[in-house]
């Protein structure tokens, strides 16, 4: 979704592992670390200083700690609310410890508009969702009180029903006393400068009848899409009368649609408008670079002052290279290179008035989607 801010548990093999994942999130987001060391930490049961920030976690109001890496104390219990995404890097067996680690996500927090999270597993452990005892009975939560610890008692169990099932490659001891079999300690692999790509990448998601459908993420963003505009006709028109295009994407991703995973999958760089038409109606997709060259080439400014023309051909790049939607929002002119060309108040003088300058941003976002290929 882009927020950086969304309540996030890695899970992670070890406590050693869950510090070095912990500092690889923070290389990668140094600055929000710069702003609040709280950003990344690391919560497992040796760590005081990150067991001291779990209730900051779990806080809906506490805005840190936002990504948390663990090994397993995170994974039984803890009510994180507003947890967004839960990021799988290590082997989940049990079904019960799946459905555990499910559970951390799956809570509704209205007040923060979380009405779904998002799971990503590195180790495919989600293949328990295709198991049939998955749907079954649901785990506890603990909901602690007023006074009552963060973390669950020790008789607390989420699933006191659920049966232990061994794994093939564990040995199961139900005899005191009995000797285990010897074993040589675990060897740790360290890999380091080693490209990777993607192989495949697929959605699960139930249908209307409970049972678990499989398919592409392209085809579930196609099948998504046209139920949500019926021809590609309908759906021109609902994006060419809305003035804030942007409205238009939020709307998709409220409802799980990762359009920018898709673009990524495409690998072109592809206006939102150019990505439904071509995932949902299959037309050829053009470049934004390729729609403003059109909107360059048709002259569109010209009837505008030299001030004005410099604006919209600016605002043409930033769509162009950041893929900007939100044109005619004038906080746009707070950043460069329009602070180059004068105040915002002059700017907008420029095309005489708001009205003015919002109404050729809105003409120029016409000519940009004229041309459907």
């Amino acid at each position: 979704s882009g927020d950086r801010f969304q309540k996030t548990i890695v899970f992670c093999v070890d406590e050693e592992h869950a510090a070095r994942m912990r500092q690889a999130l923070v290389n990668e987001n140094a600055d929000l670390v710069a702003e609040n060391q709280r950003y990344v930490m690391r919560i497992t049961g040796s760590d005081k200083e990150g067991q001291d920030q779990l209730g900051n976690f779990i806080d809906p109001e506490s805005k840190y700690p936002v990504l948390v890496t663990t090994s397993r104390l995170l994974s039984t219990g803890v009510d994180a609310q507003t947890c967004r995404l839960i990021v799988l890097d290590r082997a989940v067996g049990s079904m019960t410890e799946f459905k555990q680690i499910v559970g951390r996500g799956t809570r509704v927090h209205e007040d923060t508009k979380k009405f779904f999270f998002t799971l990503i597993d590195f180790r495919g452990a989600t293949s328990h969702f295709a198991d049939p005892d998955f749907d079954g009975d649901p785990v506890q939560i603990y909901e602690p009180g007023d006074g009552d610890p963060i973390t669950p008692p020790d008789g607390f169990e989420e699933d006191a029903q659920a049966t232990f099932e061994p794994q093939p490659d564990e040995t199961v001891v139900d005899q005191p006393g009995l000797p285990l079999p010897p074993g040589g300690p675990i060897q740790k692999i360290y890999v380091d400068g080693v490209g990777a790509r993607i192989l495949a990448e697929r959605v699960e998601y139930l249908d209307e009848n409970g049972k678990l459908v499989t398919e592409s993420l392209r085809d579930f963003t196609k099948t998504a899409l046209k139920k949500r505009f019926a021809s590609l006709d309908d759906f021109l028109k609902r994006w060419k009368s809305s003035e804030r295009k942007q409205a238009i994407i939020e709307e998709l991703e409220a409802e799980g649609l990762a359009l920018d995973a898709v673009a990524d999958e495409l690998g072109k760089n592809l206006d939102p408008f150019d990505l439904i038409c071509h995932v949902a109606f299959d037309k050829k997709p053009l470049t934004r670079r390729e729609r403003a060259e059109h909107v360059k080439k048709r002259d569109v400014f010209t009837k505008y002052g030299p001030q004005a023309r410099a604006v919209l051909d600016a605002l043409l790049e930033k769509y162009r290279d950041e893929g900007v939607l939100n044109l005619d929002d004038a906080n746009v002119l707070k950043v460069a290179p329009f602070t180059a060309m004068g105040s915002v108040v002059q700017l907008i003088k420029a095309f005489g008035g708001k009205e003015g300058f919002e109404a050729a941003v809105h003409e120029m976002q016409d000519a940009l989607y004229q041309e459907t290929a």
